[in-house]
């Protein structure tokens, strides 16, 4: 009989602390993805306990934190949410979920990302989907020093890979200049 063992996205490459940057994994307790229905989107917000996002935003209550991920869709990290006024989907096994911490997170995300994620351009609460190098990606601002990073699960080490090298190359560049 095969024997299944459960491993997370990062499947034990995390964390990598290069100079002052971290990556490590984070496993919320669910993903779930929230659509609400035409002209129900106050109701779903109700039901979530939080305002729906808006295009480019966050919302957080209670642990959870609700991610603008595309027109009518909200990606919810923590407790999954019910309500009967919007479409409901877990995403947990689809999503492999990165936090980038330290100064000089966006410096290594410009190598990677064509938005601007310095916090005077995206402070916390700003999220965006975006290309991370040829992955489709989520980037949220959660803090000042904190990124968190979305990608498709298939796409985990090859993230993980870009990643590194990216903050690799951001501290020669510190060091060089």
């Amino acid at each position: 009989m095969v024997r299944l063992v459960a491993r997370t996205a990062a499947g034990g490459a995390l964390p990598q602390t290069i100079g002052g940057l971290t990556l490590a994994e984070h496993l919320p307790e669910a993903i779930t993805a929230v659509m609400p229905f035409d002209g129900q989107e106050g109701a779903v917000s109700d039901d979530m306990g939080m305002p729906f996002p808006a295009p480019g935003r966050t919302s957080e209550a209670d642990g959870a934190l609700a991610i603008w991920a595309g027109r009518h869709l909200a990606l919810v990290l923590g407790a999954p949410p019910r309500s009967s006024h919007g479409a409901i989907s877990d995403q947990s096994d689809a999503w492999a979920v990165f936090d980038l911490t330290g100064p000089g997170g966006a410096e290594a995300l410009a190598r990677l990302c064509p938005v601007d994620t310095r916090a005077a351009q995206f402070p916390p609460g700003h999220t965006a989907r975006s290309l991370l190098g040829h992955v489709h990606a989520s980037i949220t601002r959660l803090k000042d020093d904190r990124l968190r990073i979305m990608v498709p699960r298939s796409m985990a080490h090859t993230a993980i890979h870009d990643l590194t090298r990216a903050m690799g190359h951001a501290l020669r560049s510190q060091s060089a200049g």
